[in-house]
């Protein structure tokens, strides 16, 4: 049964594990985001493997950085190819995007700063800028407001 299964992979092996599989013209999906601006795997330690069980499972179980099959002992199970291809439906330029601040984010929404040294702060959205990947927020702290230019990935809507 061809079919799409989730690997486990040794960590930081990811892109190996994916070059590896690539060179037995295995297909294999390891998503990717950019993190502080470099390729990043969307989920670490894990992956996804399109191959037939049971005859290709030996290769897929022993290639060099992968830990397991995910399923139930010597049984893998299998994932939806929808869910592979909505994860891919979400890509631009190669990396995952998930719902971007711009598309749900406008001048005078809440937000809440989710990555980087100011994780959990909130403030109020001002202005995009002209590259569209930073905009400029008015942070609120305490008494003291601010602005500030972030990443617009580093940010997300606070619903009330």
């Amino acid at each position: 049964m061809e079919a799409w299964f989730v690997i486990n992979i040794k960590p930081k092996k990811e892109f190996v594990v994916e070059t590896l599989f690539q060179a037995t013209r295995t297909r294999v999906y390891i998503p990717r985001l950019l993190k502080d601006g470099r390729p990043a795997p969307f989920f670490p330690g894990y992956g996804f493997i399109f191959f037939d069980f049971p005859s290709q499972f030996r290769l897929v179980r022993f290639m060099r950085g992968v830990k397991a099959v995910l399923g139930h002992g010597l049984q893998p199970i299998p994932v939806s190819p929808a869910l592979v291809e909505e994860i891919q439906s979400r890509e631009r330029d190669g990396f995952v995007r998930l719902t971007e601040v711009y598309d749900v984010a406008k001048v005078g929404d809440d937000v809440e700063i989710v990555d980087g040294p100011l994780k959990g702060m909130r403030g109020i959205f001002n202005k995009e800028l002209k590259d569209r990947e930073r905009v400029a927020i008015l942070l609120r702290y305490v008494a003291y407001q601010a602005q500030v230019l972030i990443k617009r990935d580093k940010l997300r809507r606070v619903e009330h």
